[in-house]
């Protein structure tokens, strides 16, 4: 406790109660009265005296997911951006930025099917049991939980956007789309089709959004009307001898160049697992009168429109029929995915074997053939030019968009097939490594999202990361017997430490100098040392009678502490070659250490769930943090107890200090992570990595009536189906997507973390859990904004703050709007001996916005040197390039850049063809007498443009 703040004894009792309803905000204030909500403030806002500074924000939000792999489900390219399920969560990734982000919604489970409007405003997310999410994905906001009732296979929105079709087990279910209006249920249903006799596995929409295609398991087709139709029976076509996979409506393009080929025009493409592929047409009775022209265009179709059908009377009292077949030649081999793409008539087909075809209709040509794996494709999908093709393999957890007309690719990326074990950020807090079971290093960019180099030097699972104090280099220790260094400028592995007996390393540390390596082993319990420039294992270290769990140097001193299954935590100085120096016994394992940045105090978790700090100097006990509580949580299916009364495997595996030593971040075997106070040594907040219930460990409640004499319901196995198309499970254990030999059951991943790293900036920090690297940062939106308040933020306050010579007041209102053109006229307003005060006042989560507008002023502005003045004073006044921001504004300085590389080659030509000139001119301007000085005064404006543009 700190002396200059004595605690009383009622306080101390009521913040023993907190403890017991975990509640851990301490409510130290020295008088008045004891309000709780009024204690955390003050406690977190006010500096103690005699100690630290208050306690950094605590306003941690999710920020993104890194290593998660592809598991299956649709994918959509909606302009520039692919959207892809990654387990319970959405990703999308810009593929002309190269920017991948995770948005900040979970689903129940794992994510089944996702559909995206025709205007790219709503995404609908439907997870494996049909709860569903309506988001928003220009604000990024949730407007709306629905549950199907009933697993999802298929959803698709009409093309105008009224209306969005579900394929509800053998239903068809028609809803009708949420508008922006409040409503108590935006989710209305619009018809109810219940002719299929199977489960529906496919549907398309036609181009009028009149008619619906869809296929099921019956081997059958349908085609429904959106409205009643007078006269109108729902076809039913035949034909296939597997299960459909695909249905799609032929187009316009595709019927025109069906005539000028002299061929029927057809309506209907057909794609089976089978590899048929069957093309339906319609015949109109003798006495119907002409149809009328199909609505659309080549041009039309061209933009990525979806094509057109016949009017609704086309298609009572004719004729459907089966006008030809065709097949994939691919043998040994299915279909797995399809796509098509109405603009060109061009059709993807994926198969099992790895394979995707490219089909020009409606002559069956094939255009494009390329094998991208040896696993089964699960998904293929169009962007809306039909150039680029997305791809995924569930199996490998890959991502793939392939540019066929110029064959290259244009987006590569797999995550992490198995567990992350370990991360580390570098020095600078710009880039994050991740280790894991599959035996990878990975290096991923927090400005792009994207992992830019993968190292798979490694034989066994990858257990320990760190990084040299240069950042150059990042060295990863393995259950192969090897610690590796791996060349950052390079790409390549330039070091391999090695020992003369084979070992299994499963921790690592590096020296503040970055000279020394050391690693600890969990077979012969010894520490090994080597010297990082020569490779040469230079001691070894024993003492320790268990698996040495966790390593630490100190940051002020040659000081090596060592954890380990022996009970004991031991110190160590490496350089002076003296062995152990002391040794810090406890009651339990002890699985893991660190250090504080001041190298004063040593923190270590034990099997029990508490942490104990040290004083490594004096090696003595300074406190104990009780963290079983904080820590428990999540029922295992199997478990006989409950989530409350359990106490196996509540502990900590993970620790790290922040940079000023203030907090200590904790992971281990549980769904949450803890922050807490180091020197009050109180939880501060607790975060849960994942809702996803397809994990096993999440819920703390179960549903008994899921309890059987064979065990729990959700991991028997009772599915007859052959379909090898569902999801795959999550997490990194390969016994998770499937029963062992003769169980007849399933085994789900656990959720946990399995190693924590706050950034050097302690603006965020990542957690390597089960479904992969998440990533959690403070969220800039939770900053008090006065323009928040009021009704008066309109067009005519900005107006009228300028006509009052308030430009700051007037730009921040500008930015609440958020219009281009009022905040360009705010830009332009501004007097510029005002510019750097109205720039220095712009919140720092505007910045991008600005630089955007800036630049967008600069390509149609001729006041080039006063909006550089604007650009000068935003950088100099908010540092673009802190880790928060420069991700952010990255797109925006380079559109900025290339503006200003465009205005530069515009005035360099007439500036080199007119130099002397130029010279002359200005020469001339200083040396004339003043009488013509007066006279050029009164024409200041193009001398000194012509000043400028010979600078």
């Amino acid at each position: 406790h700190c002396p200059a703040r004595p605690i009383t004894f009622l306080q101390t009792l009521i913040t023993w109660q907190n403890k017991r309803t975990g509640l851990r905000h301490l409510a130290a204030t020295s008088g008045g009265p004891l309000r709780g909500s009024h204690w955390t403030r003050h406690w977190r806002q006010e500096p103690r005296a005699g100690c630290s500074n208050a306690l950094p924000p605590m306003n941690f939000k999710f920020s993104n997911l890194l290593g998660a792999p592809y598991r299956g489900g649709n994918l959509i390219i909606h302009g520039n951006d692919l959207l892809s399920p990654v387990g319970n969560r959405i990703s999308q990734v810009n593929l002309t930025e190269s920017t991948s982000v995770t948005l900040p919604f979970e689903n129940a489970k794992q994510v089944r099917t996702i559909c995206v409007s025709p205007n790219g405003q709503l995404l609908l997310s439907i997870d494996e049991d049909g709860r569903s999410l309506l988001i928003n994905r220009e604000r990024r906001t949730l407007l709306h939980h629905f549950t199907f009732k009933k697993p999802v296979a298929v959803a698709k929105f009409s093309p105008d956007g009224r209306f969005v079709a579900c394929a509800v087990g053998r239903l068809l279910q028609v809803w009708q789309t949420p508008s922006l209006a409040k409503s108590m249920s935006p989710m209305q249903l619009h018809r109810t089709y219940g002719t299929c006799h199977d489960d529906i596995t496919c549907l398309d929409w036609s181009s009028d959004s009149l008619w619906i295609a869809v296929g099921a398991k019956d081997l059958t087709h349908r085609v429904f009307s959106v409205d009643p139709v007078e006269d109108f029976r729902p076809p039913v076509l035949t034909g296939h001898k597997d299960t459909p996979l695909a249905v799609f409506w032929a187009g316009a393009h595709v019927a025109n160049a069906a005539v000028l080929e002299g061929r029927t025009p057809p309506v209907l493409y057909t794609v089976a697992r089978d590899g048929a592929l069957h093309s339906f047409v319609y015949d109109r009775p003798a006495d119907a009168p002409a149809a009328a022209p199909m609505a659309g265009s080549d041009d039309d179709e061209a933009d990525g429109g979806s094509g057109a059908v016949e009017p609704p009377a086309a298609f009572t009292g004719g004729r459907w029929r089966l006008d030809e077949k065709m097949y994939f030649n691919q043998r040994g081999a299915k279909v797995s995915a399809a796509d098509w793409h109405p603009g060109s008539g061009m059709l993807v087909v994926a198969f099992t074997n790895g394979i995707f075809d490219l089909y020009e209709m409606p002559g069956f040509r094939s255009v494009h053939t390329l094998s991208v794996t040896r696993e089964r494709l699960s998904a293929a999908a169009f962007n809306s030019t039909g150039s680029w093709v997305a791809l995924g393999c569930a199996k490998l957890g890959q991502l793939l968009v392939w540019d066929w007309r110029a064959e290259t690719y244009v987006l590569k990326q797999q995550g992490h097939y198995y567990d992350v074990a370990a991360v580390a950020y570098s020095p600078d807090g710009a880039l994050l490594a991740s280790g894991a079971d599959d035996s990878k290093v990975k290096i991923w960019s927090l400005a792009s999202g994207f992992c830019f180099v993968t190292f798979a030097d490694h034989a066994a699972p990858v257990t320990a990361l760190a990084w040299l104090p240069s950042g150059n280099a990042v060295l990863s220790a393995s259950l192969d017997g090897t610690v590796r260094a791996f060349d950052l400028v390079r790409y390549r592995n330039f070091r391999t430490f090695t020992t003369p007996q084979p070992a299994q390393f499963t921790c690592l540390a590096v020296d503040p100098s970055g000279e020394v390596v050391v690693a600890g082993s969990q077979d012969t319990w010894e520490i090994y040392v080597w010297s990082v420039k020569t490779g040469r294992l230079t001691d070894k270290l024993a003492g320790h009678e268990g698996p040495v769990a966790g390593l630490a140097f100190s940051p002020s001193g040659p000081l090596l502490a060592s954890a380990s299954w022996d009970h004991t935590l031991r110190t160590w100085d490496v350089f002076a070659s003296k062995g152990g120096i002391e040794v810090l016994p406890h009651s339990h394992d002890v699985l893991a250490v660190a250090f504080r940045p001041d190298g004063r105090q040593v923190a270590c978790s034990t099997l029990d769930g508490q942490i104990h700090l040290w004083d490594p100097l004096e090696g003595e006990l300074v406190g104990t943090i009780e963290g079983r509580r904080d820590i428990a949580g999540g029922r295992l299916a199997g478990d006989r107890r409950a989530a409350g009364n359990s106490t196996s495997g509540q502990c900590f595996t993970s620790l790290a200090y922040s940079a000023d030593g203030s907090l200590l971040l904790a992971g281990g075997r549980s769904k949450f992570v803890c922050i807490y106070d180091a020197e009050e040594r109180l939880m501060l907040r607790r975060f849960q990595v994942s809702r996803n219930r397809s994990l096993d460990g999440v819920l703390d409640q179960l549903n008994s009536r899921n309890i059987t004499d064979a065990g729990p319901a959700d991991l028997i196995n009772d599915d007859a189906s052959d379909d090898d198309g569902e999801l795959l499970g999550p997490g990194g254990d390969p016994r998770a997507e499937g029963g062992m030999p003769g169980t007849g059951g399933t085994r789900r991943a656990v959720i946990r973390t399995r190693a924590v790293s706050l950034a050097p900036t302690g603006r965020s920090w990542a957690a390597a859990t089960t479904e992969g690297v998440v990533l959690w940062s403070l969220d800039e939106a939770a900053v008090f904004d006065p323009t928040d308040l009021g009704a008066e933020v309109t067009p005519a306050a900005v107006h009228a703050a300028l006509a009052a010579g308030a430009p700051l007041r007037a730009f921040l209102l500008a930015l609440r709007l958020n219009q281009p053109d009022l905040l360009r006229h705010v830009i332009l307003s501004t007097p510029p001996q005002q510019v750097a005060a109205v720039a220095g006042g712009a919140p720092t989560a505007a910045v991008p916005a600005v630089l955007a507008a800036l630049a967008e002023a600069l390509a149609a502005s001729p006041h080039l040197e006063f909006l550089l003045t604007w650009v000068h004073a935003l950088c100099l006044r908010h540092d673009v390039s802190q880790q928060g921001l420069a991700a952010v504004a990255a797109p925006a300085l380079r559109g900025l850049q290339k503006v200003l590389s465009q205005l530069h080659d515009d005035l360099a030509g007439p500036c080199d063809e007119n130099l002397y000139t130029l010279r002359y001119l200005t020469q001339a301007s200083r040396e004339a007498p003043p009488e013509a000085a007066a006279t050029t005064a009164q024409q200041p404006t193009r001398i000194r443009v012509l000043h400028s543009c010979s600078s």
